[in-house]
């Protein structure tokens, strides 16, 4: 996956809005409701998917993957965004289901709604979380 014009993070996370997002941004620490799809950047292959499922997640920012959590920390509610996760901000040396070592990992998200609080339904756990 190549984004046009993506902005680069210091991390080297890559991201390009598809749609700016106008309300709350999330926190370190914030639970966050989302659709995702993330796929191999070498190969395109999806490995997980919440549009898949049929249901919005939610997860809480410091339980994510790190390059995740970082794309999503400038996001906003309303956004959409694709971004490239450096495979040393994904799961670097190991593996997941469907995520071979050293992959960088590309996801297409969408922010929702962000609470400071825990959701009333436990945050997801997916089998490849974020």
């Amino acid at each position: 996956m190549v984004l046009a014009n993506p902005t680069v993070l210091p991390s080297g996370v890559k991201y390009q809005d598809v749609t700016a997002g106008t309300g709350a941004q999330p926190g370190p620490a914030s639970y966050i409701q989302v659709h995702y799809r993330g796929s191999l950047v070498a190969t395109g292959q999806e490995f997980d998917s919440s549009y898949r499922r049929g249901a919005r997640q939610w997860l809480q920012m410091n339980s994510v993957i790190k390059g995740f959590a970082e794309g999503l920390s400038t996001m906003k509610v309303g956004g959409k965004r694709t971004m490239i996760i450096p495979a040393a901000l994904a799961y670097g040396t190991g593996t997941r289901p469907g995520i071979p070592a050293n992959s960088d990992l590309a996801f297409e998200v969408e922010l929702f709604e962000v609470s400071e609080t825990p959701p009333t339904v436990t945050p997801a756990s997916p089998t490849a979380k974020p």
